[in-house]
């Protein structure tokens, strides 16, 4: 019996370049899955233009004002697009807990650090990375998780360790960690879609 299809929803804030790479993927028939919808909180994301060109569907829904329309919006939107698996690609706001319950164990976000250590309320982009070299570790990594209530509290689903150069600093970590993200998220998906990696019953 054939695994049934990814059908997938993205919410990015920008970029969106992990969307990007895995918009790309399926097209090239490299990930099993279906691009559903694209959403953003910004309605001038690049993220939009991109998958509108890709001939994925959009949406642009505001949070800042009215977080709990928004929360019920974004949650109508991706049912309503038939989506069984979110992907968060550089989304800058917190899911409210409608989207949470009704998406529960289906939403992934990558985080740019080590977790739990390098996680939680404040710590992303190059605070993040500020902080491992301060910690003075060997090595940093990116992790894929599972969303929940509580920031980068989720489960761990994937993990892509990145050992540090002598003379690294938080840009250069940065960098070379941001350029290997997009592609340990499409290697991640693919691995899922082909039941090697297994995402929580239920």
């Amino acid at each position: 019996m054939q695994k049934p299809k990814l059908r997938l929803g993205f919410l990015a804030s920008k970029n969106g370049s992990s969307m990007r790479v895995i918009l790309d993927a399926i097209a090239r028939n490299e990930l099993p899955a279906e691009a559903r919808v694209v959403i953003s909180n910004n309605r001038n994301a690049p993220a939009l233009d991109f998958a509108a060109a890709a001939g994925v569907a959009t949406a642009w829904i505001p949070t800042k004002h009215d977080p709990q329309s928004a929360d019920l919006a974004l949650t109508e939107a991706m049912v309503d697009a038939g989506v069984n698996l979110v992907v968060l690609s550089g989304y800058l706001r917190r899911l409210g807990p409608i989207f949470l319950e009704r998406f529960r164990g289906r939403v992934l976000n990558i985080h740019p650090g080590p977790l739990p250590a390098f996680g939680g309320e404040g710590m992303y982009g190059r605070r993040v990375h500020e902080a491992v070299i301060a910690q003075g570790l060997g090595q940093s990594a990116a992790v894929i998780h599972l969303v929940d209530g509580e920031y980068d509290h989720g489960p761990e689903i994937a993990r892509l360790e990145l050992p540090l150069t002598p003379n690294e600093t938080a840009e250069s970590l940065e960098a070379r960690l941001t350029a290997l993200e997009p592609g340990f998220y499409l290697r991640t998906l693919q691995e899922i879609a082909r039941g090697e990696r297994l995402l929580p019953a239920g």
